[in-house]
């Protein structure tokens, strides 16, 4: 289950790929804008301000990612937006608009979602015409944090307990995005960037992870278990991230892509 309090610990290290993508999306005044697996609906509602004439909805399976993301669209500081933004609990995969999209964004979401490629084909089918996809997913399946992850979930104490656990799968290369996107009509630009996040907090490694990648391994343990797994997992990403005094670095690969219809 995702933890919207947890997920938003580092709130702004997780929204500047979002910020650098919609940079690229250069939509004058979209009707219709579509954030595919929103989760707490913090940036979607910057869509709605971004395009102050567009209906702007935020899709996410997760019940309470959806929950807090309404409580924050009918808070103060939203004026004029309730009625415009909206949010709906669904599965991205099985979701469909019902009407042609404007912009599409999919902000560090298809991590999580096998054979994405496919899904991304019928996103484009779904754009008005001259519409935008836009997204961006993580690229550091290489790094210790998820070395470590794997390595531990494979071994003899946790791979009884974890072998039907679901990790996240991670980016592709730009390259195949950009191949499959121009292939379905769409002019493409795809890249990649490598942040240098400075973390605060003797855990900060540990902590990232644990409202996003360590979700699904937490989710299938038992409290106890899952403290220990923490424990140990905590232990052997701080070797591999030594804190400095100013904070942790945590070098974090992205792969974007905008795709214009």
């Amino acid at each position: 289950m995702w933890n919207p309090a947890t997920y938003l610990q580092f709130a702004t290290e997780r929204a500047r790929p979002f910020f650098d993508l919609l940079t690229r999306v250069q939509a004058e005044s979209p009707d219709y804008v579509v954030d595919l697996g929103c989760g707490p609906g913090n940036l979607t509602a910057l869509l709605a301000a971004r395009w102050p004439a567009a209906r702007v909805l935020g899709v996410d399976n997760s019940a309470a990612m959806i929950e807090a993301a309404r409580a924050d669209a009918a808070g103060p500081g939203r004026p004029g937006q309730p009625s415009r933004l909206a949010f709906v609990q669904a599965d991205i995969r099985d979701w469909s608009p019902g009407r042609p999209v404007d912009v599409f964004t999919c902000n560090a979401v298809l991590q999580w979602v096998p054979g994405h490629l496919d899904l991304l084909t019928s996103w484009v089918g779904w754009l008005a015409p001259g519409g935008w996809l836009a997204f961006q997913l993580p690229g550091n399946f290489d790094q210790p944090s998820h070395t470590i992850m794997r390595e531990m979930a494979a071994s003899p104490r946790w791979q009884p307990l974890l072998r039907k656990v679901q990790l996240n799968r991670q980016a592709g290369d730009p390259a195949s995005y950009l191949d499959r996107l121009a292939a379905a009509g769409c002019q493409v630009d795809a890249w990649e960037t490598t942040y240098l996040h400075v973390l605060p907090g003797e855990d900060a490694v540990l902590d990232w992870y644990r409202g996003s990648g360590l979700r699904p391994v937490l989710a299938a343990l038992t409290p106890g278990q899952a403290a220990e797994f923490t424990a140990e997992y905590g232990e052997r990403v701080r070797a591999a991230y030594p804190p400095a005094a100013y904070g942790t670095v945590l070098p974090f690969r992205r792969v974007f892509v905008v795709a214009r219809r």
